[in-house]
C-alpha cells in the first residue's frame, strides 16, 4: 500500500502541474479570442448542419448561426427522416430570418454506417459555394465565429480550420454540470496542451475546408464509416501537406443530458472513440484529474498526514485554476467547487471503462470504435437495445 500512495501522489503532483499548465494555455488562448477579426476578403461560404431530432437549445443554437456578421452565406440543414422534429425548427429558421438563405435538405438515403455523414452526403448537392463549413447542431456562436473561421482558413498553406469550444448546460441539474465542467475545464485546456505540444488536430465542432480540399481527399464519402470522422478528416487533410489551423473562436456546445446515465453513456462514447485513436495517449491524460489521485493516496496510506496535506493541495489548485479559466475566457461559473473531486473520479473511471469495451451507442445504434491504426474503418454491430 505504500507504494500505491507513493505512486498516487506522484500522479497527484503530476496532476497539479497539469492544471497549472492548461490554465496558462488558456490564458495564451484568451488573448488571441480578445484580439479583433483579421480584415480579410470574406469569400460566400456555406454551413452544413447536419440534425437528427430536436436536442434542446437547437433552435438557439441555429439561431446564432442565422444571425452571423458575415457577408454572403448559406445554412444548409439536413435530415434523414421528414417526421424529424428538428425539420420544423427549421421551418421556425426560415421565417424568423427570411432575408437569409437558409436550406432544407430532407433525404433518408444511407451511406455507410456514420449517419452524421451519410446525412452531409445528402445536403452537399444544396451546398452552392466553395468553402464549406461542417459545424454541429448544438453549437452557439458568437456573431464574428464565421469571420474568424474563415480568415484562418484562408492563410497561406492551410487545408482545414478547427475550433474549440466551451459548454453551456441546457439544465441546471447534477449531470449537465458535470459535463460542462470535463468540457470547459478538461478537454479545452487538454487539447490546447496537446496543440503546444505539436499535436493538429481536427474537432468537430467546426471544420471548414475548400470544397476543392474534400474532392482531393476523396469526399465525404471517405468518411461514412469513419466513427471519430472530425479526427479523420484533419488526417486525411494533413496527409496532402496542409495545415489544420484553430481558428480563434470559442462557440459553446449544449450539454443536453438531464440523467447521469445518459451522460455516461455520452462520455463512454466519446472516451472509447478517443481511446481508438491514441490509447497510450489518453491512457497519460488520467493524469489530468488530480483529486483522484489524491484521493487514492489518502486511501492507500490510511489517512497519513502527509497525504491529507496534498489532497488539500490539490483541492486548492484544481479550484483555483478553474475559475482562472472561467476569467481568462469571460465565463460566468455554472460549476460548483465541490463537484470537482467527483468530476476527477468519474473521469478516471471512464478512462479505465474506455479499456475494457469496443462498442459504443450512437443515435439508435451499436458501432464499434475505429481500432488504432491509419484510417481503418468502424463498423456497425447491430441495433442499440431498447
Amino acid at each position: 500500500m505504500a507504494t500505491l500512495a507513493i505512486l498516487a501522489a506522484a500522479l497527484g503532483l503530476a496532476g497539479i502541474g497539469n492544471a497549472l499548465a492548461g490554465w496558462l494555455a488558456t490564458r495564451r488562448f484568451a488573448r488571441a479570442l480578445a484580439a479583433p477579426p483579421l480584415a480579410a476578403l470574406l469569400p460566400p461560404v456555406s454551413v452544413l448542419k447536419p440534425l437528427y431530432g430536436e436536442e434542446p437549445l437547437l433552435e438557439e443554437a441555429l439561431a446564432s448561426f442565422c444571425a452571423q456578421d458575415y457577408p454572403a452565406m448559406q445554412i444548409v440543414c439536413g435530415v434523414q427522416d421528414a417526421a424529424d422534429p428538428a425539420a420544423a425548427v427549421v421551418e421556425r429558421l426560415q421565417r424568423r430570418f427570411p432575408d437569409r438563405d437558409i436550406v432544407l435538405v430532407v433525404n433518408p438515403a444511407r451511406h455507410g454506417s456514420n449517419g452524421k455523414i451519410g446525412n452531409l452526403i445528402n445536403m452537399l448537392p444544396a451546398a452552392r459555394h466553395d468553402i464549406l463549413v461542417i459545424a454541429d447542431a448544438d453549437m452557439h456562436a458568437a456573431a464574428d465565429h464565421l469571420r474568424r473561421v474563415v480568415a484562418a482558413l484562408r492563410a497561406p498553406g492551410t487545408g482545414l480550420a478547427t475550433t474549440l469550444y466551451t459548454a453551456r448546460p441546457a439544465h441546471p441539474g447534477l449531470a449537465a454540470r458535470l459535463g460542462a465542467t470535463q468540457i470547459t475545464h478538461g478537454f479545452l485546456p487538454g487539447a490546447l496542451l496537446a496543440r503546444a505540444l505539436g499535436r493538429r488536430d481536427c474537432f468537430g465542432a467546426t471544420m471548414a475546408l475548400r470544397r476543392e480540399t474534400l474532392t482531393a481527399i476523396g469526399g465525404l464519402a471517405a468518411l461514412a464509416d469513419r466513427l471519430a470522422d472530425d479526427a479523420a478528416l484533419g488526417q486525411l487533410v494533413a496527409a496532402r501537406g496542409l495545415a489544420v489551423a484553430l481558428a480563434p473562436s470559442l462557440p459553446a456546445t449544449t450539454v443536453p443530458e438531464a440523467s447521469l446515465r445518459a451522460l455516461l453513456r455520452h462520455e463512454l462514447r466519446w472516451a472509447r472513440t478517443v481511446r481508438s485513436l491514441a490509447p497510450l495517449g489518453f491512457a497519460a491524460s488520467a493524469v489530468q484529474y488530480p483529486l483522484a489521485w489524491a484521493a487514492l493516496a489518502v486511501i492507500a496510506s490510511a489517512g497519513a498526514a502527509w497525504a491529507l496535506v496534498l489532497a488539500a493541495l490539490t483541492w486548492a489548485v484544481r479550484a483555483a485554476t478553474v475559475r482562472g479559466i472561467d476569467r481568462a475566457l469571460g465565463l460566468t461559473p455554472t460549476v460548483p467547487l465541490w463537484l470537482l473531486a467527483p468530476r476527477d473520479l468519474v473521469s478516471v473511471g471512464l478512462i479505465v471503462a474506455s479499456f475494457l469495451g469496443d462498442t459504443v451507442q450512437w443515435r439508435g445504434q451499436l458501432m464499434a470504435v475505429d481500432r488504432p491504426g491509419p484510417l481503418r474503418k468502424g463498423m456497425p454491430v447491430g441495433k442499440e437495445a431498447a
